[in-house]
């Protein structure tokens, strides 16, 4: 019964090289639904009405999708149409998986084989994070690329999630810097997807794991240091730094002193590394370069506008807007498909569903979280304390990062997690 997990996971690797991609839970889910249906009556998760809103909200914006709001343009085409069916497919896969992880006996996917699973995927997002500091310009095409049509595979946010490449070389720092994204499709997903990943790696490699596992797990957090500073990710950077005082914080409530003094003594070896090393200057650069403050401010008060302009339906989908942040008049153009300003709502997951689904919709994806962290932020196993922390951190990201496509899922395994843990009576 762990095998569609497994795949998903474990296998993601494989799904990334052949173009899939996060979109893989969509073939997956399929599956998936077959076994839940034939294992009736099923469990379902406080919350699940939320996401089912979530959904028949995202339904009722399929109207809007012909709306153009003040300040933006494009027509209806098949571009828009098809993200709109991408994002309501792996709304309902993800709905799917979670039915699933918490349908499944402890003998069937046992926790700590899922959460080792996650730590194998951090694993490979941390080759992937080195690949993209040493071969930046690695890249080639999929053969899911060589499948599609050009009028979808040609599209600049199609082409994100089937094309693979080892980073994003962008000019954050004035000049051009790679960004690690591989094996995701962003950047910024990358940096989400990290600090995710690593809380469960955490939890399955040391927290449950002998001193084999703990002496990798060191060498491998070690290691990811490097492509963490070379994202320039300071979202990722701040969430790295909440999570270390959030965790000092209930090991200490707990009275777990020795937790608390070999987290205390991780961190000041790891900020001693951090300021003898070149990493250090990195960061500093970044700190003093926060020109892309300007960009998210514009495209955030231009998303609020159109918001208001449709604020229970939203519209479905982004829209581009007319012009940037330093003219009226720039926008993409044949010749430069750079130019122009981010569409409205990719500057994080809340904007996106302020853009697509209205105030209503953005109120339901805040409550689901918000509602799992008061669900279960009194459970002080390993697993209700790591999960606690990632629905926090998703209410966080979703102010910075669109949660599409790879964090949407890392963010809902892990509430299917802290379901699961919840139902458990023993401890794993």
């Amino acid at each position: 019964m762990s095998l569609p997990i497994g795949i998903l996971l474990v296998g993601y690797p494989l799904w990334w090289a052949l173009g899939f991609g996060g979109l893989i839970v969509v073939v997956l889910a399929v599956p998936m639904a077959v076994i839940l249906w034939r294992r009736r009556p099923l469990l379902l998760p406080r919350g699940f009405g939320l996401w089912s809103l979530i959904l028949v909200g995202y339904l009722a914006s399929a109207t809007m999708l012909g709306a153009t709001p003040a300040g933006t343009h494009g027509d209806l085409r098949a571009g828009r149409i098809a993200g709109y069916l991408m994002r309501l497919a792996l709304y309902l896969a993800l709905l799917i998986v979670v039915l699933y992880i918490g349908n499944l006996t402890e003998r069937e996917l046992p926790r700590l084989a899922l959460i080792r699973m996650l730590g194998v995927l951090f694993l490979v997002t941390v080759a992937g994070g080195l690949l993209g500091v040493l071969a930046p310009g690695f890249e080639y095409t999929a053969p899911i690329e060589r499948l599609l049509p050009d009028w979808i595979g040609g599209n600049s946010f199609v082409r994100n999630l089937i094309h693979p490449t080892a980073a994003q070389t962008q000019y954050v720092l004035g000049y051009a810097a790679p960004r690690p994204e591989a094996p995701f499709e962003w950047a910024n997903a990358w940096g989400s997807n990290v600090s995710v990943l690593l809380v469960w790696f955490t939890v399955g490699w040391w927290v449950y794991g002998g001193t084999r596992r703990r002496v990798i797990a060191v060498a491998v957090v070690a290691l990811a240091a490097i492509p963490v500073v070379h994202s320039l990710n300071r979202g990722l950077w701040i969430a790295l730094a909440f999570s270390a005082v959030y965790l000092v914080l209930r090991l200490a409530r707990q009275r777990k002193a020795l937790g608390v003094a070999v987290l205390t003594a991780c961190l000041t070896l790891g900020g001693a590394v951090f300021l003898i090393t070149p990493l250090h200057a990195i960061v500093a650069q970044r700190i003093e370069s926060p020109h892309s403050n300007e960009v998210r401010g514009h495209t955030v008060t231009r998303t609020l506008e159109a918001a208001l302009a449709s604020p229970v339906l939203g519209y479905g989908n982004t829209r581009n807007a007319v012009g940037n942040h330093r003219s009226a008049t720039t926008a993409k153009t044949s010749w430069c498909a750079e130019c122009g300003h981010p569409p409205l709502g990719s500057d994080g997951q809340l904007w996106l569903l302020l853009m697509t689904q209205g105030f209503i919709g953005a109120g339901l994806y805040v409550a689901f979280f918000a509602g799992a962290v008061r669900r279960y932020r009194r459970d002080t196993s390993p697993v209700g304390v790591a999960g606690t922390l990632i629905m926090i951190l998703v209410l966080f990201y979703m102010f910075v990062y669109d949660g599409l496509v790879t964090p949407l899922i890392l963010y809902l395994i892990s509430f299917a997690l802290l379901w699961r843990n919840a139902m458990e009576t023993t401890d794993i």
